[in-house]
């Protein structure tokens, strides 16, 4: 069986850098003010925790032998205190914490949905949704914790270190010393598990991607999916992209939790050495209070490595899913504005194709030295086989493809000189499958032109005879339809996408199998209405029924990327050539359906 996109593993294009980090920490910048403070609290609170064991040597080295009450109330009072600060403290890290964390995660998911909508179509043709979902979401998401404790922790972590290690040398030198013996051996541990760790979360990423692409595509293909019977078989599928991350989750996890017990054990084999050569040297230089502080700040000391070790696998883990997210917004449209692009004005609508010539990405030419001229308000028909060129030829006017070679005039300008947005902003579209947004049919209709009153969308509506069907609805123009328009017949949903395109009265109209799924009677409606609105406009259009273009002003023919005919549909019948047996064939079809 071939495999599909879904279940083949992204490679990424390059490895990863600590740049990526770099640019990470970067969306904190806004909030450094609000940074600073919570550093600078987490410090006092650290501080203050870290006093704990002293005041237990000075209680039983001092006040306890000098029967000092008073003194000991006071320790009492002042530990006290230190726990106040420090629940306060953690309190206000918690909360201004999660904000910032949230707040960088938001801003994240917004430049990476921006850059999205920048990105050339070639982009969209190659990958499946699903895989591009996922970084949006799933990806982004995991950044969650790292910035929100990660950093701050890191710091408070770092600061404590250095204060228990002033606090251990103080107390005694040589214990301390001694209890330094086991970070080469986790300096060892966290050598092995670096590199290990990090390709596990990679392969996981991988095949999160791959799950969730699935999932995407058998949602959206499950009328397909329950009209065939293959249920049983979409499952096993499933349960082998399911079986697989599962399988790369729990190797993932495994050596992850490597190093938090590497660091368990080593804490406790050095506070059992320390107590042994501590207790020998009881009476000789060790006090008891000294000891027993001493071994609260060596647990003190293995607490902020643990969680140092915990952030280096927070930040191992966030590495995988960095290189996706960096490596999709660095990923560049192919279909650029020129440096020096200037405005298109105001167009006629006069096209010219000269010396055009285009294939897909990685594919052969569709199109072949292609040379035509359109004159204003003329209407052209492109006929032809299933992959001729004719949806390409239409792609290339609105600039959605870089070409080959040649060049394409609007009014006389080359199109690549001039912006995307003042190109595209003069044009109406309604491309081959119909895409509703969720909404009203309203807000949709809408989408052609922001600033619309509902009166001239129940204009643009009634002129492509879909006033009719939206009236019949139970809320008319304020009916919410689903995604994609699940509750609308395909060509009520061609219908509302004609009207939204004719709402921009655009210069240049283009419609690519506009009436495919219109039924007889509705198609003869909308003829009359478009014989007024195409007059004054250059209308490209697309049809596979030969009935709805032979009052076009030109018809061109296209077989593999060239232009084989071209005439009126009398001159093009009176050749009898391809165009000729193209109508007898559809003709008798209908006359036998």
């Amino acid at each position: 069986m071939a495999r599909n996109k879904f279940d083949v593993d992204e490679e990424l294009e390059s490895p990863f850098r600590f740049i990526h980090l770099k640019r990470l920490f970067g969306y904190l910048t806004p909030y450094k003010k609000k940074l600073s403070l919570t550093v600078f609290i987490m410090l006092v609170a650290s501080a203050a925790n870290l006093i704990g064991p002293y005041l237990i040597k000075q209680a039983i080295d001092e006040k306890i032998p000098q029967k000092d009450i008073g003194g000991l109330w006071l320790l009492a009072g002042i530990y006290l205190l230190s726990l106040v600060i420090t629940g306060v403290s953690l309190k206000y890290k918690i909360r201004m914490m999660t904000d910032i964390g949230q707040s960088v995660i938001q801003n994240i998911r917004t430049d990476l949905f921006t850059h999205l909508q920048k990105l050339s179509f070639s982009f969209y043709d190659n990958r499946p949704h699903g895989k591009i979902l996922v970084r949006v979401v799933n990806y982004v998401n995991s950044l969650s914790d790292l910035l929100s404790n990660g950093l701050i922790n890191l710091i408070t972590d770092l600061f404590s270190l250095v204060v228990i290690l002033a606090f251990m040398f103080s107390i005694n030198v040589k214990l301390t010393l001694l209890s330094m013996v086991g970070f080469p051996i986790l300096a060892i541990v966290i050598f092995f598990i670096k590199n290990a760790q990090r390709r596990a979360w990679q392969t996981l990423s991988n095949k999160q991607s791959n799950m969730n692409a699935y999932i995407h595509e058998s949602i959206n293909g499950i009328k397909v999916t329950q009209a065939f019977s293959r249920e049983a078989e979409n499952k096993r599928i499933f349960h082998d992209v399911s079986e697989s991350y599962r399988t790369s989750w729990m190797k993932a996890v495994k050596i992850q939790f490597l190093l938090w017990p590497s660091i368990e054990n080593l804490s406790t084999l050095t506070v059992s050495f320390i107590y042994m050569v501590g207790i020998s040297q009881i009476n000789q230089g060790v006090t008891v209070g000294a000891l027993i502080a001493f071994i609260g700040y060596i647990w003190m000391f293995w607490t902020p490595l643990t969680n140092i070790g915990n952030f280096y696998n927070a930040i191992i883990n966030a590495t995988a899913y960095l290189e996706r997210i960096f490596e999709m917004m660095d990923e560049r449209p192919t279909v650029l504005d020129a440096p020096h692009a200037s405005e298109l004005p105001a167009i006629k609508g006069k096209v010219e194709f000269k010396h055009v010539e285009f294939g897909y990405e990685g594919e052969e030419k569709i199109l072949h030295d292609l040379n035509f001229c359109v004159n204003p308000g003329e209407t052209i028909a492109l006929v032809g086989a299933t992959g001729s060129g004719k949806t390409t030829i239409i792609s290339l006017i609105s600039r959605f493809y870089n070409l080959n070679s040649g060049k394409i005039e609007i009014d006389g300008v080359d199109i690549a000189t001039v912006t995307l947005s003042s190109l595209r902003k003069q044009m109406g579209v309604m491309l081959q499958d119909p895409f509703i947004f969720s909404g009203t049919i309203m807000d949709n209709i809408r989408y052609g032109r922001l600033d619309a009153t509902d009166e001239v969308v129940i204009e643009a509506a009634k002129a492509v005879q879909a006033h009719a069907f939206i009236s019949r609805l139970q809320d008319g123009y304020y009916t919410e339809v689903n995604e994609r328009g699940s509750r609308l017949s395909t060509g009520q949903r061609q219908l509302i996408s004609f009207a939204r395109a004719l709402l921009a009265d655009p210069k240049i109209l283009i419609l690519d199998e506009a009436t495919s799924a219109i039924d007889t009677e509705t198609e003869l409606a909308l003829q009359k209405g478009l014989e007024t609105l195409l007059v004054g406009r250059t209308s490209f259009i697309i049809a596979h029924r030969l009935s709805t273009i032979q009052n076009a002003s030109r018809i061109l023919v296209i077989d593999k990327g060239r232009i084989i005919e071209e005439g009126t549909h009398e001159e093009l019948m009176h050749r009898k050539s391809y165009y000729w047996r193209l109508h007898r064939s559809q003709h008798q079809s209908i006359q036998v359906g």
